[in-house]
């Protein structure tokens, strides 16, 4: 796809700090690095978001997420924890178009980084826990 920042970045044809590739995923220093070590790890695959994975994308980028974090973290011994994000859809922040996982290392609790969860589960019955959990299952396929 040569309008996606990320194909050509996989392509070389827009320099980038890689971290890590091999013949199914690809992994750069985000240019924003949120905190030091800031990775993005992406199939080469294009793949817009979650919801267009194949169970092949999925385990390729599975299995290359803890070997490319501990490789961080072993770089950057004062790593004390590692968000691990990936956004699907605009309303959720996704801002390319290409699935990534951002790997955040994490140093101290001012390292201008966060996500906060509102807390509702106060806000709902059991029986609408149950429900919903149940419409869900239904929806999953089996492969």
């Amino acid at each position: 796809m040569t309008d996606c920042i990320f194909c050509n970045i996989i392509d070389g044809d827009i320099p980038s700090a890689k971290v890590y590739e091999d013949d199914e995923v690809f992994a750069f220093l985000d240019m924003s690095q949120v905190t030091p070590g800031h990775t993005l790890v992406v199939p080469k695959k294009h793949v817009e978001n979650i919801f267009e994975y194949d169970e092949d994308v999925a385990v390729a980028v599975a299995k290359r997420l803890p070997k490319i974090a501990n490789a961080i973290k072993e770089a950057f011994p004062d790593v004390k924890g590692m968000n691990i994000v990936n956004n699907n859809g605009e309303l959720a922040y996704q801002s390319v178009f290409h699935t990534h996982w951002h790997l955040l290392p994490r140093y101290t609790e001012d390292d201008k980084f966060a996500i906060e969860f509102s807390n509702n589960q106060d806000s709902y019955t059991q029986e609408e826990f149950n429900e919903r959990a149940a419409l869900i299952a239904s929806q999953i396929k089996e492969s």
